[in-house]
């Protein structure tokens, strides 16, 4: 299998009750692979990373985001992993957005990405269920998000993990 580097810009799309949106994946060749992951995507020619995470929001959720919703990065992290028989080398940037009621109620998650699923997670339901979720240990890095002040803050760097391989 040849590498493919991959740049992506990801959201932690959360609504009034701190819940976050996760989508599912499937891996089409590993029969039960499973996984939850946030929305957001890759950074295609000519965008930036804020420009990919409100285009992948749109794509993925039909909201549309304003660039200045999206909070500075909070995380970043590099994963190797394989779908469908192609391997990559994924560096992603982890930004918060807050949604409204409202625009929860407007949402239309029927796209391509998630058409395994979808979900608003709790922290606790995070922190307890023995799903596939992505980054690992999801629920207390998103506590540290969203109680922690921006100002001044530097984005935590989650480590290098290949995902096909590190233990859950």
């Amino acid at each position: 299998m040849v590498l493919k580097s991959r740049w992506t810009s990801r959201v932690l799309l959360v609504d009034e009750r701190d819940r976050l949106l996760l989508l599912c994946g499937r891996d089409p060749r590993r029969p039960g692979a499973r996984w939850w992951f946030t929305v957001g995507g890759g950074v295609e020619d000519g965008e930036d990373y804020l420009q990919a995470a409100t285009r992948e929001v749109w794509e993925e959720t039909a909201l549309s985001l304003a660039v200045g919703r999206l909070s500075r990065v909070v995380w970043t992290r590099q994963a190797v992993f394989s779908v469908d028989g192609q391997e990559f080398d994924q560096y992603e940037e982890y930004r918060l957005a807050r949604i409204s009621p409202d625009e929860a109620s407007v949402m239309k998650i029927d796209t391509e990405e998630a058409r395994h699923g979808y979900r608003w997670w709790s922290i606790e339901e995070l922190a307890t269920t023995l799903e596939t979720v992505r980054p690992k240990n999801l629920a207390s890095l998103l506590a540290d998000v969203l109680t922690t002040s921006e100002v001044g803050q530097v984005p935590v760097h989650l480590g290098h993990f290949n995902e096909d391989t590190d233990p859950e």
